[in-house]
């Protein structure tokens, strides 16, 4: 048997894992998952052509009332959008989330810029021309930079506003989180929006960010789990961009995988959503959210994986729940 999900580049290297000690736990069953960007992984899930969606942006109201069934939010775990770049000689970088709104509107063009200086008096910023990187697919970290920028800055907000692909005003693209990577670390001058599992592997240099506090911080395990102090909604379609906590990484995020609620559906079988259920709370499982600090991750806080196992607790079988209990051993 086998489960088939497709979605978000930013969690692919903790799926990749996850999903492989699942299927070592479970002979016989294989999941396969695409990392086409959050955009592919929601149209795959309408069209039924996947088990399981994946994205880093909840649904809005509007792809909600597109989906034609009750799709679940299981979060997975959270992570940063980080702002990684390549200076030669510049191993430290502070920035501010308007700064970042006016180099990817194109207002800030040099990397010594009297507005970049200001901040970073002690760095050598060179004569050089920036590089902004940005997404061309569809993709739930474009959205969470977006909404983000959204905030802080009302320039962005009324020029470019969010969404999962925009129309950029200055910089060039590459596709996924692994392509903005690679033409950051390829380039010099360069600067990008990655998810931090990716800017860590590749050891990229990445900006401190100053959060609502005021305070500049790096994307840590700490500094992403304090932005979910936050009561969380039942549903988990939860922001915590921007979170009011001092110690916050402003681009906090989680990342969700989409089920629908009722797995009756086409040709598939109790077996099948039984298999899927079992999957999704091996993920939020002490082992499953073992494996995402290892490589980078910010496991879920107690509050989320108790939500989230109700949520899963709820998935049925045409009227018939599915025990959302682990079958294994872990």
């Amino acid at each position: 048997m086998a489960l088939s999900g497709a979605g978000a580049t930013f969690p692919y290297p903790y799926y990749n894992i996850v999903f492989r000690d699942y299927m070592r736990l479970n002979n016989g069953l294989t999941v396969n998952y695409g990392a086409i960007g959050s955009g592919g992984g929601i149209r795959s899930l309408r069209d039924r052509s996947v088990d399981f969606g994946a994205s880093d942006a909840f649904l809005n109201s509007k792809e909600i009332a597109s989906m034609n069934g009750e799709v679940i939010h299981v979060p997975t775990c959270m992570g940063g959008v980080v702002m990684a770049y390549t200076l030669e000689g510049v191993d430290s970088l502070r920035l501010t989330g308007p700064l970042v709104a006016d180099i990817y509107l194109g207002n800030i063009r040099k990397w010594n810029d009297p507005k970049l200086r200001a901040i970073n008096p002690d760095v050598p910023l060179p004569d050089l021309d920036i590089t902004p990187v940005y997404r061309s697919d569809g993709s739930g970290t474009t959205y969470n930079f977006s909404e983000y920028l959204s905030m802080v800055s009302p320039d962005w907000d009324s020029v470019m506003g969010k969404g999962k692909a925009l129309k950029w005003e200055a910089g060039i693209a590459a596709k996924g989180n692994p392509g903005v990577a690679g033409i950051v670390q390829q380039t010099e001058g360069a600067i990008g929006y990655i998810g931090s599992e990716y800017a860590l592997t590749l050891k990229l240099p990445v900006a401190k960010l100053r959060n609502k506090a005021g305070n500049y911080v790096d994307a840590t395990l700490e500094t992403i789990s304090a932005a979910a102090n936050v009561e969380l909604p039942e549903d988990m379609r939860a922001t915590i961009i921007d979170s009011d906590d001092p110690n916050a990484y402003p681009i906090s995020i989680f990342t969700w995988i989409l089920v629908y609620k009722d797995q009756k559906y086409g040709n598939r079988t109790k077996k099948e959503a039984k298999a899927l259920v079992d999957m999704l709370s091996y993920v939020i499982s002490d082992g499953g959210q073992k494996v995402a600090a290892q490589i980078n991750y910010a496991p879920l806080s107690a509050q989320a994986i108790e939500k989230t196992r109700k949520l899963i607790g709820e998935i049925h079988y045409g009227g018939e729940l599915i025990n959302g209990q682990l079958t294994i051993n872990n």
